[in-house]
């Protein structure tokens, strides 16, 4: 992969370091927990070569972004709003979103804050459902490990994750993907309530085939030098997020959308009923997909049918090669 071109964009009393390629119509592509743009580095240059101008940004608290130190600096109403001011900070009025994982939260939360600009959204891996402060404590499960209640003392799982960040990458990663035993993410509650992330996810004994020593080397070095308190302040925000957005209480997606999401996937057992729900919310969903042999890490794990799925969308809610591509306005 060659080197990307980074631009630090101020967006939201924030600067976010952001890669940025190709020209046309503007897709921002949100990563998750515990990553950075460095994700989506299968999908930018086929989507920039599609005609597409991407920007995918480390989010605050991530990689070689602004950390802000509090808590409250990454809710959802800033987390959205810096991708709005994103846009903006690039030259354009709207944009095209597709979000994973915990970036997959803040896009449709972006979608329904921000609908007058951004005109299209695609989900990868987490289903959209308003959040609060049920996600802490599964029903019945007070006495087992739950690893949003862990996250949510100040400092454990900070100390614990960076301690030696390759491990604990590396089990996350693995623990989560379509190489582990069915349901080991869900296992942990099978533990009891004072263990730590760590002992309950296994170690592999070998990389999976998609993570090099290289990929995984470069997601430490991220972590080893800022760590994993900003990251880990989004989960510090779940308990609140319902509240402090009540006028989405009930608001509907009106602008197209879709959802893609590994048939293996521990996150949609969260739920198992998912699908009778979940499209409920939209008026134009476009399209739902599983792929088989994908656990949560879409992006790498299948990165060819996932960026197929992705175009599929693009080119359906924004056909470059039927129209002459759109500028931004400022750069």
């Amino acid at each position: 992969m060659r080197e990307p071109t980074f631009k630090m964009i101020e967006t939201n009393g924030v600067r976010l370091r952001t890669v940025v390629e190709g020209d046309g119509p503007l897709v921002i592509l949100l990563h998750g927990w515990p990553q950075c743009w460095y994700l989506w580095r299968h999908q930018i240059a086929p989507l920039a070569a599609a005609g597409y101008r991407v920007a995918v940004p480390d989010q605050r608290g991530f990689g070689g972004s602004s950390k802000p130190g509090g808590i409250n600096d990454y809710n959802i109403r800033h987390m959205a709003a810096d991708v709005a001011g994103l846009a903006r900070a690039l030259g354009y009025e709207r944009f095209n979103l597709v979000g994973h994982d915990w970036g997959c939260i803040i896009a449709w939360n972006t979608a329904l804050l921000h609908e007058d600009s951004c005109k299209s959204v695609m989900g990868l891996s987490v289903p959209f459902w308003r959040v609060g402060p049920e996600t802490i404590d599964p029903p019945g499960q007070d006495d087992r490990f739950w690893y949003i209640r862990h996250f949510q003392t100040p400092g454990v799982i900070e100390a614990e994750l960076e301690r030696d960040p390759r491990s604990s990458l590396l089990k996350i990663y693995y623990g989560l993907s379509g190489d582990a035993p069915k349901s080991t993410w869900l296992g942990q509650l099978a533990h009891p309530r004072a263990s730590g992330l760590l002992d309950v996810l296994p170690m592999p004994s070998t990389l999976p085939s998609w993570l090099s020593e290289e990929d995984l080397a470069y997601y430490v070095e991220q972590y080893r030098t800022g760590g994993f308190r900003g990251p880990c302040n989004l989960y510090r925000n779940l308990p609140t997020m319902s509240a402090i957005t009540p006028e989405l209480e009930g608001k509907r997606f009106t602008q197209p959308a879709a959802f893609v999401a590994g048939a293996a996937d521990d996150v949609l057992l969260y739920d198992p009923d998912w699908r009778s729900w979940f499209p409920q919310a939209f008026d134009d969903l476009r399209f739902i997909e599983l792929l088989d042999g994908a656990g949560h890490w879409l992006q790498v794990e299948k990165p060819a049918e996932t960026t197929a799925q992705i175009l599929r969308f693009l080119h359906e809610v924004e056909p470059v090669s039927a129209r002459t591509p759109e500028s931004p306005s400022a750069a």
